[in-house]
């Protein structure tokens, strides 16, 4: 029986507009619908429409003081500082609305998920995940992964896995629960000395009673499907099945790509789609299947960020889309009034996303970044860091 998964959706999340020449531009996520909704991935699916994040949800992540600075920014003469009016944080109207709904998108993924109603539900909006509890950062306002761990922890969820697969260190989740052992972070990223935010190494392991549950997997520029399947395989599944998370949070960044034009990973849409294969046998296999699915970066935005995202919808809804699926026609017309950029017209790139798995010893360019963060982390966790069995 295919489980039951919710879609968070409203138009209103469009308005999450930085600038209009922003890198992170809305309409990523219109044709990401789009083009789900032409392959009939979403057909019989009734959206969830959210509600805003009220100041309860918000202040379980961010201080009262910031709350206040990003409401009053867009009318700010001289600035509020916070890290808002910045390149990557300018000050747009309805800023804090169209902030707070994307929270709240999350909490209402969470709360599917909390009451019963879904074993998967998907935010493709969410995945904010640098801003920091006083700032907002990377393109951030308020940290939506974050206030849905935050919302689920208050329902008494005891355990909770959060994976982040972005290009960028997933470093305000990172911060949020840096000494709480009930939240286990994973982040796969390029290298911090080649790539903002500059953090996300293998030594960040936690702080205090969370020493251990901060896992950080550092990529060498250039990284591939097959190393950085190789490099998930190596660490995230023996640590998931030891912790045993009752909710697998997931921020699903697109950015990994070899078009993306922010980062230097190499992977292609076809690694995308085995990655969120990947993720979805985790959530099965380790954490009864309950599985919170959240967006993130991705900035080729209309030849990889629809297709990718539309594999994870597929995936998340048990409708996964063969690779050598060619793209609507109606969906290039769309696209084709965005952009003067040639289209995409398969849901694949022709790559072979096979991967050798890691055995323990220095074979390809990631086993350091693996064997690193294995020797860091898995002794706190009574896993043996040189046995591949573990």
């Amino acid at each position: 029986m295919s489980a039951r998964t919710s879609v968070v959706w409203t138009p209103e999340f469009l308005t999450y507009q930085l600038s209009d020449d922003h890198p992170l531009n809305p309409v990523r996520l219109e044709l990401t619908m789009e083009l789900s909704r032409g392959l009939g991935v979403l057909d019989g699916v009734d959206p969830v429409v959210p509600e805003p994040a009220g100041e309860m949800d918000l202040t379980r992540v961010h201080t009262p003081g910031f709350q206040t600075a990003v409401k009053s920014a867009p009318e700010a003469p001289f600035g509020v500082g916070h890290g808002l009016g910045t390149a990557d944080n300018p000050i747009f109207f309805g800023m804090h609305e169209a902030s707070a709904l994307i929270a709240g998108g999350s909490i209402a993924a969470a709360r599917e998920i909390a009451e019963g109603r879904a074993d998967r539900a998907v935010n493709m909006a969410g995945g904010l995940h640098h801003a920091m509890r006083d700032r907002a950062a990377g393109f951030c306002v308020y940290n939506d992964c974050s206030v849905a761990i935050a919302w689920l922890l208050e329902q008494g969820y005891e355990r909770i896995a959060y994976v982040d697969v972005d290009v960028h260190h997933g470093d305000g989740v990172q911060e949020c629960f840096y000494d709480d052992p009930r939240v286990l972070t994973i982040s796969l990223h390029q290298h911090p000395l080649t790539l903002w935010p500059g953090t996300g190494w293998a030594g960040e392991t936690g702080r205090g009673a969370g020493e251990g549950y901060a896992v950080n997997v550092s990529l060498p520029p250039g990284t591939g499907d097959a190393g950085w399947l190789r490099a998930f395989h190596g660490v995230v599944p023996s640590l998931l099945e030891s912790f045993r998370p009752q909710v697998l949070v997931t921020e699903c960044g697109a950015d990994t790509h070899a078009e993306d034009p922010l980062a230097n990973l190499e992977l292609s849409v076809d690694g995308h789609r085995a990655v969120y294969h990947a993720l979805r046998e985790m959530a099965e296999t380790t954490a009864g299947g309950k599985w919170l699915v959240l967006g993130g970066g991705g900035y080729a935005l209309y030849r990889v960020v629809p297709r990718s995202w539309t594999h994870l919808l597929a995936v998340a809804l048990d409708r996964d889309v063969a690779p050598d699926t060619s793209i609507p026609a109606d969906w290039v017309a769309l696209a084709a009034t965005r952009t003067r950029s040639p289209l995409p017209v398969s849901m694949s790139d022709g790559a072979d996303p096979a991967f050798e798995r890691w055995g323990g010893s220095f074979v390809e360019r990631v086993d350091s970044a693996i064997l690193e963060t294995r020797r860091a982390v898995f002794p706190l966790h009574g896993l043996d860091p040189d046995d591949p069995r573990d």
